[in-house]
Order: structure tokens, then sequence, then C-alpha cells
């Protein structure tokens, strides 16, 4: 389907598999590993109870423009995966699989996201301009707050960190 794209982030987390799927199950710690710009706040009450099922609300404001966002966890299964996805947002489509791997006493975390912009051929443009860029931050910023809250060392960026268009 034109318009949807990717983006893939890996990191080694010096700490086992189920202190760092505990820490992503916490939705109250999305506001820790989010940028500041984004103004992210969760609107849904702690603590927030994660299964299939769970609708998570936020709001976040991008160049001073306040936007409501809605996600359920589709796929739940504890220390393997979740999928959170966008119900209402900023995006025609936003769908983000977290997936965990115990590598010994670390754990790699992969960051697999679809996601695709509204409005056509202005989304493109968007996309091109400003989206992907503004992604890629968010994401990179994610990596390094998430190694200094579990105080692992600071992964570097994985060859396999990229946005492309699928």
């Amino acid at each position: 389907m034109p318009g949807i794209h990717r983006l893939e982030r890996t990191q080694l987390i010096e700490r086992t598999l189920p202190e760092v799927f505990a820490f992503f199950a916490d939705a109250s710690n999305l506001e820790l590993i989010t940028p500041h710009f984004l103004r992210f706040r969760t609107v849904t009450r702690a603590p927030i109870a994660m299964r299939v099922g769970t609708r998570i609300d936020y709001e976040i404001s991008l160049l001073g423009v306040p936007m409501h966002w809605r996600s359920h966890i589709s796929t739940w299964e504890p220390n393997v995966r979740f999928v959170d996805e966008q119900e209402r947002g900023p995006y025609a489509l936003w769908h983000h699989t977290h997936d965990f791997e115990a590598k010994g006493d670390a754990t790699l975390v992969r960051d697999t996201v679809l996601y695709s912009e509204p409005f056509g051929p202005l989304g493109s443009i968007a996309h091109v301009l400003f989206v992907e860029r503004t992604l890629n931050r968010i994401f990179d910023f994610r990596r390094e707050a998430t190694a200094r809250a579990l105080k692992g060392p600071s992964a570097s960026p994985s060859p396999f960190a990229t946005a492309v268009s699928a």
C-alpha cells in the first residue's frame, strides 16, 4: 500500500528480560522516554492494566498544536512482544510492535512502526519535509532515555535503525 512507512530501532539493554519488559509494560514510563518538545501526557489514570484491548489516551502538542491520541493494545505476550495501534490521533495508520529477546543477562528490544500520514499527497510531502525527521528524533531520544532510565549503557545507533518506505 503506497504511503506506508516503516521505522525500525533495536537496542541492547544490560538488564534481564523481565525487568526490561516490565519497564515498557508500564504505560507511565512513556512520558519518561518521550522528548519534552512533544509535551506528552498520559490522560488515562494509572495504574493501567496492560492486556489485549487496553485503551490508553494521551495528549501531545506539536508545533503548538494540541492533539489527542488514543491507542489500544492489540497483541499482548508478556516478555515476548506487545503491539499498540492508534485508534485516534495524528496518523492515518500507526502500528507499533515492541519485541523483546533475552541475550544472556541483557535484553534486545526491537521497535517496528508501520505508519502513514493522512491527507494523501499532502501527507507524503509532510513526510519528506517533517514527519520522518521528527520520528527519527523521537526514537533517538527514546533510545537514550531508556538507557538512562534502566542505567544500561547508551547503545550506539544500530545498523538496523532505519526509516524506510514500504
